[in-house]
């Protein structure tokens, strides 16, 4: 073999065994396990992550870049109902591998936009920096087979006891939708607090389910108990007014 040739297949071995060493260390959270702690540098000063925010629920956003179109109507979208988010005992935070200056002007930048005639509104969250991945990576926001420097987009929600309860990714082309994430929380939060689980396009207010019978027996209890408050469909498909 030609020593040029020798050259080159090295290198392609040893740029494979690298990436694989970083594929081995991004991974991403399971549903029910603790929030990756981190501390990192914000438009709002230092973060401790999630310890100094215990009793709040937390969302967590990932984003490719910043000056970037589909992030920033992600971001004007964000500013303009953060106040909702406030009322259901919620923090934001939104991260990318930008760095700090960078974020400080992007964040100056959409705050001078009037967006779909709401005006000029200030953004209230942190846009945290992690410019070395080590955070991301914790996360599972980098996807190698997509970018290897830039995060995809991500969605954490994590409860008061900082356990991830919901994860979301998107395609970078792709904007979220965020009053499907408000709806998400809104829906965690009443199954959290009231015992009860959530059909498929849930709005609040609406109906909700019970736990279903384990079997056609107790089900029929259920039925002898002439609870106007419940009423099933199926002997395991049993729905709630909502409280």
């Amino acid at each position: 073999m030609r020593p040029l040739n020798l050259i080159i297949s090295f290198l392609f071995l040893c740029t494979s065994f690298l990436n694989a060493q970083d594929i081995q260390e991004t991974r991403i959270p399971m549903l029910g396990e603790m929030a990756p702690a981190f501390i990192a540098e914000s438009t709002k000063g230092k973060i401790d992550f999630p310890g100094d925010y215990n009793m709040k629920w937390k969302i967590l956003f990932s984003h490719p870049g910043d000056f970037t179109p589909v992030c920033s109507t992600e971001l004007l979208e964000l500013a303009v109902i953060q106040n909702d988010f406030t009322k259901l005992n919620t923090l934001l935070f939104v991260i990318s591998t930008d760095g700090l200056n960078s974020h400080l002007a992007w964040q100056h930048s959409l705050e001078g936009i009037n967006y779909k005639g709401h005006g000029q509104v200030k953004i209230n969250f942190p846009l945290i920096t992690d410019a070395n991945l080590e955070i991301s990576k914790k996360y599972g926001m980098i996807h190698f087979y997509n970018n290897t420097q830039k995060d995809v987009r991500g969605v954490f929600i994590i409860n008061p006891e900082n356990k991830i309860e919901a994860i979301f990714f998107y395609s970078s082309k792709t904007g979220r939708n965020i009053n499907e994430i408000k709806r998400t929380l809104i829906a965690l939060q009443a199954a959290d607090a009231e015992n009860i689980l959530t059909p498929a396009n849930w709005i609040p207010g609406e109906e909700v389910l019970i736990e279903s019978p384990s079997t056609i027996e107790e089900s029929e209890k259920l039925t002898k108990q002439n609870d106007p408050d419940i009423h099933s469909l199926a002997w395991y498909l049993w729905f709630r007014k909502k409280q």
